[in-house]
């Protein structure tokens, strides 16, 4: 078993500034949310210390708004369990070695790095203007090398990974039957992991491998391509093993939470979660599984390489409030597939104009209902849009109506920042 202190590791890079999150009166309820693998919602059984581990960014180019969707998750999550008096260590990596990067870098005729560096700082920046509150660990790849050759030695050393019979180029790859509950968290069948595969960055006709399914976990020296020394040859980390490496090492063999958005499902989480119960031993890598549904626009899904990019920067120069950016995303259920365009923008800016509004009232009705509501929605596998929908009913009855109470407005606003993460 892996301990935080069995691995060499350097520091992990900086992440962004925090926002300030108030603490309200009393304490929220317990978290519950859908579980991928056990596909229903059930209580997030967390300790004093509640775990997570997020998926980061491969930094080829900037932030849109399926990835701000995802990582709106994972901060209701953490404001949610903060609400709930927890202690919220969040670890997310970054990517910042893998493919995309290198074809992006040469077609735009930059260093790997400095287009790396470039988008994460972007990156950053755009997740401080949408007041993400920041992981504990913020590690990137290349900051794990030593963890990660730690990871793959072991599994060499037990069977669960194997060296294929190439003299020029001999990859490390892990047998997909290395432990016998592969595909619980996927709930797959093998054409569907088959086709996923191929799609999300496998390599099933690589030739000496075991089976086609068998994931990289090293990749052996290639021209023009950067390395790093270990036992096994000069190389570089594959991805899932990045994630099993950098979650083991900064919080256990066990996290409360593995997370990202729909696609990583599988191939991604399905094998860095057997990395790394092949390593530990434990049955399940996580005790929850969840995952954040697409962001689509102009009919499909937002992503890169089809170029159909809202990006959060952008709205930002265009003097969009970040604050309605959050909004627009909360108004569908994070587990949906859904899109955004100018009317769900537009809805949001109305929205939080009313809520303002409401807010800045000299006096405005009860709150003592509308806050709870509002963290039992947000509690009950993260329902934002009743939670939005229970704020618009108490704006409403303050603009319609007034109400005696002067802090009832002030009490909202801080209710709103602590648990959505929008200043009023």
């Amino acid at each position: 078993m892996l301990s935080h202190t069995s691995m060499s590791k350097v520091e992990a890079m900086q992440s962004w500034s925090a926002p300030s999150v108030p603490v309200l009166p009393g304490r929220g309820p317990q978290l519950r949310l859908y579980d991928s693998a056990d596909r229903q919602v059930r209580p997030v059984s967390a300790g004093a210390t509640a775990t997570m581990y997020v998926c980061g960014i491969t930094p080829y180019d900037a932030t849109h708004l399926g990835h701000a969707a995802t990582y709106l998750t994972f901060d209701l999550v953490n404001r949610v369990w903060r609400d709930g008096e927890h202690d919220v260590h969040y670890v997310q990596n970054i990517t910042d070695v893998d493919d995309p990067l290198f074809e992006r870098a040469a077609r735009d005729g930059i260093g790997w790095r400095e287009l790396g560096n470039r988008e994460t700082d972007l990156f950053r920046e755009d997740m401080a203007a949408l007041r993400v509150v920041p992981p504990r660990d913020y590690v990137a790849a290349t900051e794990a090398i030593a963890e990660v050759v730690e990871v793959v030695e072991k599994m060499l050393a037990s069977g669960a990974a194997y060296v294929v019979d190439d003299p020029q180029y001999p990859d490390v790859y892990f047998h997909a039957g290395a432990t016998t509950q592969f595909g619980y968290e996927s709930g797959y069948d093998r054409d569907t992991m088959m086709a996923l595969f191929s799609e999300r960055g496998g390599d099933p006709d690589r030739p000496g491998k075991s089976d086609p399914l068998d994931a990289l976990l090293w990749r052996a020296e290639r021209p023009d391509e950067p390395s790093w020394p270990s036992p096994f040859g000069p190389g570089r980390p594959g991805w899932h093993v990045e994630c099993a490496a950098i979650a083991m090492t900064r919080i256990g063999t066990v996290v409360d939470i593995q997370g990202g958005g729909s696609d990583l499902i599988f191939p991604h989480h399905e094998f860095s979660a057997a990395h790394a119960e092949c390593v530990s031993g434990e049955r399940r890598f996580a005790r929850h599984y969840v995952h954040a549904g697409m962001i689509g626009w102009d009919g499909h899904k937002m992503s890169k390489s089809r170029g159909n990019l809202v990006l959060v920067s952008q709205l930002r120069r265009d003097g969009v409030d970040p604050a309605a950016i959050r909004l627009g995303l909360f108004a569908g259920h994070y587990r949906e597939d859904r899109y955004w365009s100018p009317a769900v923008l537009d809805e949001a800016q109305q929205r939080l104009h009313r809520w303002r509004s409401a807010t800045a009232l000299d006096g405005a009705p009860d709150t003592r209902d509308v806050i709870s509501r509002v963290r039992r929605y947000l509690a009950d596998d993260l329902d934002t849009p009743k939670a939005l929908a229970a704020l618009d009913g108490w704006a409403t009855d303050a603009l319609s109506y007034g109400g005696h109470d002067a802090e009832a407005g002030a009490t909202v606003a801080t209710a709103v920042d602590a648990l959505l993460g929008i200043q009023l």
